[in-house]
């Protein structure tokens, strides 16, 4: 009998693709609570972590952080919000530090960390899945 619950589960998980309800979370953009910009458009948001807008409206400096190229919600933020793929945005960033026209984003190893570094730097902005959001950073929409 245990064979068979093996099997069906076996079977579940192929069918559903191998995903798992956190790899089917939203990645939500969050800034610092200090950011007053609320709303932000793709194309906005593409120009910030493509290194090109480097303040806010308010002329505050922006101050982006990033998770590794290889990191899951980084490649989902980077597909799904910025419509680009991540090896695209390594480019741009490559091209501008080569250049020495602009530098590359703040990395970080982990959503945790993520949340951290957003939360202490004035002007950071990021990405977070909803369960590694709190009260110390807000969530800035995105159309």
């Amino acid at each position: 009998m245990a064979w068979l619950k093996t099997v069906l589960l076996l079977c579940l998980v192929a069918l559903a693709g191998g995903r798992t309800v956190a790899s089917e979370q939203t990645v939500l953009l969050v800034a610092h609570l200090d950011v007053t910009t609320q709303h932000l458009t793709r194309d906005a948001t593409r120009g910030i972590f493509a290194m090109r807008q480097r303040t806010w409206p308010d002329g505050q400096a922006v101050r982006v952080f990033v998770l590794p190229n290889n990191h899951p919600v980084h490649e989902r933020f980077v597909k799904e919000r910025l419509t680009v793929y991540p090896h695209q945005l390594q480019l741009a960033w490559d091209r501008m530090v080569f250049s020495g026209t602009g530098q590359a984003p703040g990395r970080v190893r982990h959503q945790a960390e993520m949340l951290e570094r957003i939360a202490t730097t004035p002007g950071a902005i990021g990405y977070l899945e909803r369960e590694y959001l709190d009260e110390r950073v807000q969530v800035i929409s995105m159309d």
